[in-house]
């Protein structure tokens, strides 16, 4: 029997300079972490809007995006007897919000970085996939 897992992928973005900068938090799994998106588990029964809104809150301390964007492109794949499925959203951070970040204990360190920085630094294909979204959303508005 396949155990069903549903988890959120949160891409935090600030719009500075006329220009979007991308939030990447590195986990404290000493020197192999790589670099990522806020993400984390949804609770049974809780909005995916919700549990972005809330994982943003506890793992890097901002409450309300400006925007919330859901970028429509859940990944899925299994792992022997469990299936994961990812659901892969974006937060627009005010500008100056460096002064409120609070990173939460599993978080080693967080950087913001530009498109032609952040898209290298992603370790999975699917997140490098997913900021491409959101650069491109960006960029057509």
């Amino acid at each position: 029997m396949t155990e069903l897992f549903h988890r959120i992928k949160v891409f935090v973005y600030r719009i500075k300079d006329d220009r979007p900068d991308y939030l990447l938090l590195q986990r404290d799994h000493g020197v192999e972490s790589s670099w990522g998106p806020v993400q984390g588990t949804i609770h049974f029964g809780e909005q995916l809007e919700t549990a972005a809104q809330r994982e943003v809150h506890e793992d890097i301390g901002l409450a309300r995006p400006l925007d919330l964007i859901d970028l429509e492109m859940p990944a899925r794949w299994v792992l022997g007897d469990e299936e994961v499925i990812e659901w892969h959203y974006a937060f627009q951070a005010l500008p100056d919000c460096d002064r409120r970040l609070q990173l939460a204990p599993n978080w080693r360190d967080a950087r913001w970085s530009d498109f032609g920085k952040a898209f290298p630094e992603l370790a999975l294909e699917v997140d490098r996939a997913a900021i491409l979204r959101l650069h491109s959303l960006l960029n057509a508005a």
